[in-house]
């Protein structure tokens, strides 16, 4: 699709201040002198010359100058005043008349008309010339409202030949299954009318960050070959009351007039939450939610106006918001399985050049819960990889070594270990893979690396399972938790002590651990009972406890429990395998990375 940019938007009350300023200041300084009639400014012998001759008209004498007319009070003039006490018998001889005010002023309409009609004219002009140019520059849009403040701001898309279709988005079977009805009837309304069946108000897609909601929602549009209106919720959200509604309004009006076409609303959590009615909350984000309600509603279904949304927290919206005739689907846009990452690589892989040979699947497995955009991050770091590295095409290794880089980070050769700290986290991460490998049900072990990386991380074990597992058994879990424990257990044995390089290790096993008490029921003393909720499951999940502070400390217990028996778990294992591990660790500490073969050849032999 191809973006049509909207205009910028410049502060235009600034302009009519300063014209308002201007004017002010021209009618205060200009205009007064402009009004009065000139006054000639002469010296005192001349005035005298005039007295002689009987040539004075009016005169007026004041503190510090005489003011005076000739005869014929044709000519205004001023003088300076000096102490002469016969000056007033002169003029009285001379004929002259004596008067309060000579400077006259104009007519009082004259006056009028130029000290206040002529400015307003002005201002009123300048404003319709500002008016205008404000109009032309947003569009059209901008006179529904002074300033601007009813324009939706939203960008328009308009169909190209270059526009995003549902081949250039994979991993999302289900989710163009289910989009691709409302394609088929944006193009064939017809065969839908003669059932009776009506288009879907709208389409609301929930999943995690980065799984292509937006992509999604292009591709419908690049299908259907119709305007795509796309525009962020948090764009609704404005200082100024009312000001979210209008660009709701000024929204559909423009979809209305473009129908069919598609309105996608991202991030609509931002003014679609629940409406708490509680005193002092935002009014602002309500009305708003409640003019898209009204809109929803008010539109022609049969003009093939079809409202699409986004969110990764579908728990916060409001119940009037989700219900049929607003947005009568909910299509889940989920991390991709495995065969999913291995298209969505294909497809980012047709944008770079690849070396002949390149497998995907271990690339996919590998990186096991990365989201679309993460996997294209990969393939593109693959890409600068081969360049740092001087090739003019991405390999396998640049492939995998990119997996690492995105979990990870890079390798940090700057920081250089001691030998003793180097030496403990080679027994770490020995013996995470250890305990691994010597229980049933874990994850073979593909890499082991004791280079410090980016992310803070000095040294990791990567564990790659050989498909998707979308369920755990008890067993597994607890398997899980002692492969955690394995790297502390390690460090007891061989060097009687205790580091900080576990704490991730801790965090986690601590994690899995309370959700098996609290929320999977998997204890005998707790049974079937949920203890905690969960919510934001897109967005890493928050737990919130739902039990008294007697039971919470029972909870406690029971998780101490399972991590510590899983500690020693951990430490028989490695006891039984003490030949292995200092064999292992020897060669992981002069190696500094050895692959899952190597490994497995080293225990097995």
């Amino acid at each position: 699709m191809k973006e049509v940019k909207e205009p910028s938007k410049k502060p235009f009350i600034y302009y009519y201040i300063i014209v308002l300023i201007v004017l002010m200041l021209l009618n205060a300084l200009v205009f007064p002198s402009v009004l009065e009639e000139q006054v000639s400014e002469t010296d005192y012998g001349t005035f005298m010359t005039m007295t002689e001759e009987k040539n004075i008209g009016l005169v007026q004498i004041q503190d510090n100058q005489i003011v005076f007319t000739d005869k014929a009070e044709k000519e205004i003039y001023k003088t300076g005043r000096i102490n002469d006490p016969e000056l007033v018998d002169r003029l009285h001889e001379a004929g002259a008349t004596f008067s309060s005010e000579i400077v006259t002023q104009a007519s009082p309409i004259l006056s009028f008309l130029i000290s206040w009609i002529f400015p307003i004219l002005i201002f009123v002009v300048l404003g319709q010339i500002l008016s205008k140019k404000m109009s032309r520059m947003m569009g059209g849009n901008g006179s529904s409202m002074a300033f601007g403040m009813g324009n939706s701001g939203a960008k328009v898309y308009v169909p190209s030949s270059t526009g995003i279709r549902f081949d250039d988005v994979a991993g999302e079977d289900e989710a163009k299954e289910l989009l691709s009805e409302i394609v088929d009837f944006l193009h064939d309304p017809q065969k839908y009318s003669e059932i009776g069946a009506k288009l879907p108000k709208g389409a609301l897609l929930v999943g995690p960050p980065g799984t292509g909601k937006t992509l999604l929602a292009k591709a419908v549009a690049g299908e259907a070959n119709v305007p795509f209106f796309s525009i962020s919720g948090s764009e609704f959200v404005e200082m100024f009351v009312g000001r979210g509604a209008a660009k709701v309004r000024d929204l559909f009006k423009q979809a209305n007039e473009k129908a069919p076409c598609i309105v996608f609303i991202d991030e609509i959590d931002t003014i679609g939450k629940k409406r708490d009615g509680n005193f002092g909350g935002n009014d602002e984000r309500e009305q708003t939610l409640n003019q898209l309600l009204t809109e929803m509603d008010g539109f022609d279904g049969s003009k093939g106006v079809v409202v699409l949304a986004a969110t990764n927290r579908p728990d916060s919206l409001d119940p009037a918001l989700l219900r049929p005739g607003r947005f009568d689907r909910r299509i889940p846009v989920e991390l991709p399985d495995l065969k999913g990452r291995v298209e969505i690589l294909k497809v980012h892989a047709r944008k770079i050049k690849l070396e002949p040979g390149v497998d995907f699947e271990p690339v996919a497995k590998t990186a096991a819960g990365a989201s679309g955009a993460e996997l294209a991050n990969i393939v593109n770091e693959a890409a600068l990889r081969a360049v740092r590295c001087g090739r003019k095409a991405a390999s396998q290794e640049d492939l995998m070594e990119s997996v690492e880089t995105v979990i990870a980070g890079y390798e940090k050769k700057s920081r250089m270990l001691s030998d003793r700290e180097k030496k403990i986290v080679a027994y770490h991460e020995i013996g995470h893979a250890l305990v691994a490998a010597r229980q049933n049900n874990s994850a073979p072990v593909q890499k082991i690396t004791i280079i410090p990386r980016t992310s803070g991380a000095l040294g990791y074990t990567l564990q790659v399972d050989e498909g998707d597992h979308f369920l755990m058994n008890k067993d597994e879990l607890l398997n899980k938790i002692a492969t955690y424990a394995g790297g502390r257990a390690a460090e007891e044995l061989v060097f009687d002590s205790v580091t900080t390089g576990a704490s991730n290790d801790i965090e986690q096993a601590t994690k899995l651990a309370r959700a098996m008490v609290t929320q999977f029921g998997m204890t005998d003393e707790f049974g079937m009972v949920a203890f905690e909720t969960m919510s934001n499951q897109y967005l890493g999940g928050d737990a919130s406890l739902t039990c008294s502070p007697e039971t919470q400390a029972r909870l406690d217990r029971k998780v101490m429990e399972i991590v510590e028996s899983q500690r020693q778990k951990a430490r028989r294992i490695l006891t039984e395998n003490m030949d292995k591990l200092h064999e292992l660790a020897a060669y992981l500490y002069s190696h500094e990375t050895i692959t899952g073969e190597e490994f497995m050849a080293i225990l097995n032999k």
